[in-house]
This record gives structure tokens, sequence and C-alpha cells, in this order.
């Protein structure tokens, strides 16, 4: 029994290659930035609503989570034009900075798919 013959991968241009992995790079970044920065705002909500704490001392986290929040939506942006997403992709990655531990999760799996997709791995 002979296999049939297989058409080989589409070759990515190295140029795009190296574009999309520094945006993955990027993206990991911001993802793990404001990830932490979340659970740090959570923490400090915790401490302030339901511990009745005065954490007026600690407003930055807020103000510094909304920054990475807008800089996280930027390298997801930017990642999404370079890898072509699809729009519930971009969605779906968009909202993982503000549900926490969430990010941490959907930056794993973006870097699985763009890894293997843009065969990142290989020279």
């Amino acid at each position: 029994m002979t296999t049939p013959p297989t058409t080989p991968e589409p070759r990515i241009h190295p140029e795009r290659k190296r574009r999309v992995k520094t945006a993955l790079t990027l993206f990991s970044v911001a993802a793990w930035v404001t990830g932490v920065m979340l659970l740090l705002l959570c923490v400090r909500m915790v401490m302030e609503y339901a511990l009745h704490m005065d954490v007026g001392s600690l407003n930055w986290v807020a103000i510094a989570h909304g920054w990475m929040y807008a800089l996280f939506l930027l390298a997801t942006l930017n990642l999404g034009m370079k890898a072509r997403w699809a729009t519930k992709t971009w969605l779906v990655t968009a909202l993982a900075g503000v549900v926490p531990f969430l990010s941490f999760f959907v930056e794993h799996w973006r870097r699985q798919e763009v890894t293997k997709e843009f065969a990142l791995n290989e020279p």
C-alpha cells in the first residue's frame, strides 16, 4: 500500500517570521505584566472593600493596571494583525486582561498556536 503524496507546507517568509516572533514576545511580556497588575488590583480591592483597610497609598495599582491593559491591547492588536487572527480570537485575547489569571492561560495558548503556525522553533 502506498501513501499518497503529501503537499509540502507553504514556507513562511523569514521577514514575516521575524516580525511575528517580535510581536509574540511583546504580547507575552504585556500579558504577564497585565496579569500581575490585575492580581495586585484584586488584592487591593479585597483589602479595601472586604477587610475595610485604608489603602489610599495603593491607588497607583489601578492606574498602573489601566496603562498596562492599554499596552496589552496594543500588543494584542499588533500580534493579531501580523498573525492574521479572526475577530473572535482578537476579542477573547483582549478580554484576557480583565479576568484574573486568564491572561496567563491565554498567553500560553496563543504562544503555542503562533509558534506552531509560523514554525518559530525552526530556523
